[in-house]
């Protein structure tokens, strides 16, 4: 297996924000409060031991949310260690996508699991302990009930609403039988439709079938698996809750340092007057009544955080350092630094997670054959296919040699006069002149392209293999292709050559197997 990196900058795929963030760029001190760097947690260590956290009732609810499963020993010791004020932990979060959804899900976790295990070995006083946070509360249902596979769209029709944890899991026994129908028959394909039946059909609802897979795939690590949609857990919150959706306690703050941020960025989440939602049977609604304390109280499990508000949530229960997300989860986790401020509670080092490009030997063969670099798969397609005609040994297409002497010599007609109209004039005639070449350039490179018409064809296959939708592999494929090659050996490659405090994208040219 050879493993390559690119810049995040090179691949064109990251916002400026992201891209200042893994610089360490100064301009966004403002808004995190410390830099993802190894040395930079013994900090962040110190000051989480100074914020209170119920670790008695966080063990508590860990192992009764977990009792169904069969977790490792070293996930019921990361859970037991949880009551120690030397544990710490590493969170990450998303959506319970269905059979886990775009291949950037199973990368969360990983970066997570790493980062926990690197502090380990550095802070050997301490525990830490990587944590998967399930988005049960979410009702984006569109978001997670489908995946694409081998060209397939398979989606899950169900008509349910609310937060999706909560949802039945009705009608996924036919999902199944359409899975089982594309997979076909193999060891490894036996495998993941056993994983994904015992997940599905032995559980009753979304968040549970999720919680198992999640186990079941990366529970020999010590991950340990929380829910938030917990009456315990909310209780914690109250004050929080009542400050937000009684007085509109967070508006203010958040959208403070939302507008600082959008002076220099773009601000990804929508700042409200309340940032909960009201849960209810099948519904998960904007709040737009009346709410009493009383309300808030008795019925605290009811009241769901939003986007901007669930960060918050996540910090007061969890004995936590850092968060690892996308590009678009540091953005917003940006805005709320004020906020944090505001409620004394330590902001955690924010980490990007791995991004990866799985190519297999073909493709990189065909990549050589091609005469591209790595760094030229993440060109758009049509430069790729440019570059490609441009560079045979038979072209002649390029008029950058003839463009520059017509410019020379405009210069030198242009030296021959002090008269300012007459050397707009000149000028005016020079872009003109330079517009025909361009032409005349464009017109060679079409018939060039016909006569290369079968490598073009190669270039947009490979393109769309590797990047579906013109989009990064990681966010359109699901993990399934990789395993029915692999098998668990897939995760294990990816456990190995992931670092989550490399500041570099990953390009993995491997036979899975």
């Amino acid at each position: 297996m050879k493993v390559s990196e690119i810049s995040y900058q090179e691949t064109n795929k990251f916002s400026n924000l992201v891209l200042d963030y893994l610089k360490k760029d100064e301009k966004l001190s403002p808004f995190i409060n410390h830099f993802p760097t190894l040395e930079n947690f013994e900090k962040q260590v110190t000051e989480k031991k100074t914020h209170s956290i119920d670790r008695v009732v966080l063990v508590d609810v860990l192992n009764k949310q977990n009792a169904s499963l069969s977790l490792s020993e070293k996930s019921k010791l990361n859970i037991e260690s949880l009551k120690e004020n030397s544990t710490f932990t590493v969170t990450t979060g998303h959506q319970l996508c269905l059979f886990t959804g775009p291949l950037y899900f199973i990368y969360k976790i990983i970066s997570t699991i790493n980062l926990a295990e690197q502090l380990e070995e550095k802070y050997p006083n301490n525990n830490f302990v990587p944590v998967f946070w399930m988005a049960t509360e979410d009702h984006d249902f569109q978001e997670i009930n489908h995946i694409h596979l081998f060209g397939k769209k398979i989606a899950w029709g169900s008509k349910q609403g609310g937060g999706v944890g909560r949802m039945n899991l009705d009608g996924l026994e036919s999902i199944l039988t359409e899975l089982k129908s594309v997979l076909g028959t193999s060891e490894n394909a036996d495998k993941l439709i056993s994983l994904f039946e015992e997940s599905y059909l032995n559980h009753d609802n979304l968040a549970d079938a999720t919680r198992y897979l999640v186990n079941e795939l990366f529970g020999k690590y010590g991950l340990v698996i929380l829910d938030g949609d917990d009456k315990r857990l909310k209780e914690q919150f109250i004050s929080t809750i009542k400050k937000d959706v009684l007085r509109n306690g967070f508006e203010k703050s958040i959208t403070k340092c939302s507008e600082d941020l959008a002076t220099k960025y773009k601000a990804k989440a929508h700042v409200r007057p309340i940032n909960f939602f009201k849960l209810s049977e099948g519904k998960r609604e904007l709040i737009k009544g009346e709410i009493t304390e009383k309300e808030i109280e008795n019925n605290s499990v009811s009241f769901s955080p939003n986007v901007l508000l669930r960060p918050l949530y996540q910090e007061t229960i969890l004995p936590n350092i850092a968060y690892i997300g996308g590009g678009a989860e540091v953005t917003y986790w940006m805005q709320l630094k004020n906020a944090f401020q505001q409620e004394n509670i330590p902001f955690p080092i924010l980490i990007l997670r791995n991004s990866v490009l799985f190519m297999d030997d073909k493709q990189n063969q065909k990549r050589q054959a091609l005469g591209f670099t790595i760094n030229d798969l993440f060109l758009e397609e049509h430069q790729l296919q440019k570059k490609f005609v441009l560079n045979q040994k038979d072209s002649h297409i390029s008029l950058k040699d003839e463009m520059d002497a017509v410019e020379n010599i405009y210069a030198s007609i242009t030296a021959k006069t002090t008269d300012l109209g007459l050397q707009n004039s000149i000028k005016s005639q020079q872009q003109k002149q330079l517009k025909s070449f361009k032409q005349l350039e464009e017109k060679l490179l079409r018939i060039a392209k016909q006569k290369n018409e079968s490598s073009l064809n190669q270039i947009s296959k490979i393109k769309q293999q590797l990047f579906p939708c013109n989009s990064l592999q990681e966010r359109y494929h699901n993990f399934i292709p990789f395993y029915l090659k692999g098998g668990d050996n897939f995760i294990e490659i990816l456990k190995e050559n992931l670092n989550p405090l490399n500041p570099n994208f990953v390009i993995l040219n491997t036979k899975i197997k």
